[in-house]
């Protein structure tokens, strides 16, 4: 029996060896084994089944895989060439170039990881973006919620105690007038007075005011008067009479009656305008007298009583108005 064969028959050795696994050592294959027909046995080169080949020590051709066997102890490696970065590899085939096509699924490129290029970084851009849009949204919000803030009620004020925008006066509204403005009182003319006593209306001398250049004549003989009916009086009080009136160069007075009284005072027609003895067109002045009105309407009457001199030197009546107060 010689080294590495312990005399045991071969596979189609002479029956009687059975040493069916002869085949698979270098001496039993020296020896003439051969394989079993179809397609080879167990661990034999070649074989569809196997897993594991056998080979002798040093042999660097490709194995079942397609690589090259790790080299033994001392035995030289030949450099291999390096791929340069980026480069395809030459034994590398695209999933799309094999049978069947690329694989079913979301491809993913470094491009779609993000913005971060190698590794696939976050994707810094959507989330700068994600945050302005954020920001703005809540400015919005505190923008709207001081404009709405107006709106609630019960904080009418704030603790100073100023007034707040609301209490404004609102567009259809007209704002009341201040108490110290003066009123407006009522006004008349010569052609609205009520006439008695022989007096009547005349426009011959220039220089009255009323409509037309009227004016009341004949109040110069006792007992002529003119009442004027005064409407609108806005509460009771001093108000002060005013009358435009002419007279000839010299001083004259009357009597005044509010609602059928005697006043205290006769109106004084005085010849303030300093005309001539006669001249009635520069004799035209002005006069005023309190008188105490009521709220309402009231009659205010010029009368030429017995004491007056309107008797004897005579007045032309032109424009009567009122004044609130006692000061003219």
């Amino acid at each position: 029996m010689t080294p590495g064969n312990n005399g045991e028959p071969t596979p189609n050795a002479p029956e009687g060896d059975d040493d069916v696994f002869g085949y698979l050592y270098e001496d039993g294959q020296a020896a003439g084994a051969t394989p079993p027909s179809g397609g080879g046995g167990y661990g034999y080169p070649g074989t569809r089944s196997s897993y594991n080949q056998v080979r002798a020590v040093g042999d660097r051709r490709p194995n079942a895989y397609g690589t090259q066997a790790a080299p033994t102890y001392g035995q030289q490696v030949p450099p291999q060439q390096q791929q340069a970065y980026g480069q395809p590899n030459a034994h590398y085939a695209a999933p799309e170039t094999q049978p069947g096509g690329a694989p079913a699924g979301p491809q993913y490129t470094p491009a779609s990881r993000g913005s971060g290029g190698r590794g696939g970084g976050p994707n810094t851009k959507g989330l700068l973006i994600a945050a302005i849009a954020v920001v703005a949204v809540v400015a919005i919000g505190i923008a709207a919620a001081m404009l709405s803030g107006g709106g609630d009620e019960g904080d009418g004020k704030e603790a100073g105690g100023g007034s707040t925008q609301g209490e404004t006066v609102k567009p259809s509204e007209k704002p009341t007038k201040d108490p110290a403005d003066p009123v407006e009182l009522p006004k008349t003319d010569a052609k609205a007075l009520k006439l008695e006593g022989g007096t009547t209306t005349a426009s011959d001398i220039e220089g009255a005011e009323s409509a037309g250049g009227s004016y009341v004549a004949g109040f110069d003989k006792v007992g002529a008067q003119v009442t004027w009916t005064v409407n609108g009086i806005p509460k009771a009080g001093s108000y002060s009479l005013h009358v435009k009136y002419g007279v000839p160069g010299k001083d004259s007075n009357a009597t005044i009656l509010v609602n059928g009284k005697k006043q205290t005072r006769p109106l004084n027609m005085k010849n303030f305008a300093h005309a001539e003895e006669g001249d009635w067109e520069k004799g035209w002045t002005n006069t005023w007298a309190v008188v105490q009105l009521n709220k309402g309407t009231n009659a205010v009457t010029l009368t030429c009583a017995q004491s007056d001199l309107c008797g004897t030197t005579g007045a032309n009546i032109d424009q009567m108005w009122l004044v609130e107060g006692s000061n003219g």
